[in-house]
């Protein structure tokens, strides 16, 4: 099922425009985020809670497709998912109050879920070892493409329309992959490896997966990395945009400045997986993870003037990107036979945590104290987490 060395760029191109959905469908819109509260005449928090929906939604889709592709295949499950991202994305688009907006947004989320996790059971199905992190950071690369293009073609986009207009992007977006799907990838898991019970066995073998220590261990650790990204994602419009003064325009270049840390710390770290190994690589990042918030943290607390606030952010948003490759790639690897499900929970984990972590930093009014603290948090939960049932297990 491993394509041709000439076609590994365009499936890595097709596949990380995939998993970029559910990015699309945070970072999109985070330069609107302030001009929708006020048109929907809402709180900050409650128009963060668009974030939060979509959030949950990315996080229960998982848990549909995953499974469902472990059954009946990877093409079906993500047409259908596509599908439904279009028709979410105009019930964005036309949402007539905060409440209506949410339940879209939900949907959208859901359905954006289906190119997260079958980017990855795919990428599964077509390599392993080293291979596989290569891919993975290949699909890092474009879909790190997304948070830097996103909120940059997000503030662009408000120059000329609206936030619902920025919803009826998405929609097109959605029409775009269809074709693109159909066109560049083939079907990569064969009858003969699907799962051969009913449709209630292939979510069965969730169960499975979520007992096997070390692989919850590296996506508990990849989740609560990621639910920081997604503290930073939720809190940075009102933080830079409303505390520091920065137009949406400035915001996004930020935005994006930290999106090529991203990917050049995950293009790194492939590059020294082969040479000291996966592991070892990841247990790098997060000590970069763990030196790096605590800077944020510092800056934060002590109101620190915006460059040093930014170059921060930079380094921590950059360890996600050697974290994300590596704790992916050992997760997967672990779960060849189910890599649908294996992907499921790993998705489940980043979007819920970042479910969660999004309404943190705006409790009590969002704040460059709050944002730093909950990000801290977060990457100190993936720390602990790390420890005690990958390390832990490891030298026993």
């Amino acid at each position: 099922m491993t394509p041709a060395p000439s076609h590994r760029l365009v499936y890595a191109i097709t596949l990380g425009l995939l998993a970029a959905l559910g990015p699309l469908c945070i970072d999109l819109y985070l330069p609107a985020l302030p001009e929708l509260a006020r048109d929907l005449h809402t709180e900050t928090a409650t128009a963060q809670l668009s974030l939060t929906a979509g959030l949950l939604g990315l996080g229960a889709g998982q848990l549909l497709f995953g499974p469902m592709s472990d059954k009946f295949g990877r093409l079906r499950p993500l047409l259908l998912s596509l599908v439904l991202l279009f028709i979410a994305s105009i019930g964005c688009a036309l949402a007539k109050d905060i409440h209506s907006l949410l339940v879209a947004r939900l949907f959208q989320g859901l359905a954006g879920a289906g190119g997260a996790v079958l980017s990855r059971a795919i990428a599964r199905d077509m390599y392993s070892g080293h291979e596989l992190t290569r891919f993975f950071a290949l699909l890092m690369l474009v879909n790190g493409l997304a948070p830097i293009g996103a909120p940059v073609l997000g503030g662009a986009l408000m120059t000329v329309l609206n936030w619902r207009g920025i919803f009826v992007v998405l929609g097109c977006i959605a029409v775009v992959l269809i074709f693109l799907a159909r066109w560049k990838l083939h079907e990569t898991l064969p009858p003969a490896r699907r799962s051969q019970g009913s449709i209630f066995s292939a979510w069965a073998a969730l169960g499975q997966v979520v007992t096997h220590r070390q692989f919850m261990g590296f996506c508990l650790t990849q989740g609560f990395m990621m639910s920081g990204m997604f503290a930073y994602i939720g809190a940075s419009p009102f933080v830079l945009q409303q505390l520091y003064g920065l137009t949406p325009q400035a915001f996004s270049f930020c935005f994006a400045a930290n999106g090529f840390g991203l990917i050049i710390a995950s293009q790194t770290s492939a590059r020294l997986c082969p040479l000291w190994g996966e592991y070892r690589v990841l247990k790098g990042g997060l000590t970069l993870a763990f030196v790096a918030s605590s800077g944020l943290l510092l800056a934060g607390l002590t109101g620190a003037a915006l460059p040093v606030l930014l170059v921060a952010l930079f380094f921590t948003i950059a360890s996600n990107g050697v974290i994300a490759t590596t704790a992916s790639s050992l997760a997967m690897q672990s779960q060849g036979q189910r890599a649908g499900s294996a992907s499921a929970v790993i998705g489940v984990g980043m979007f819920t945590f970042g479910a969660i972590s999004v309404p943190i930093t705006g409790l009590g009014g969002t704040s460059v104290a709050s944002m730093t603290g909950t990000i801290f948090g977060c990457f100190m939960l993936a720390i602990v987490s790390f420890n005690l049932l990958v390390q832990k297990a490891k030298n026993v």
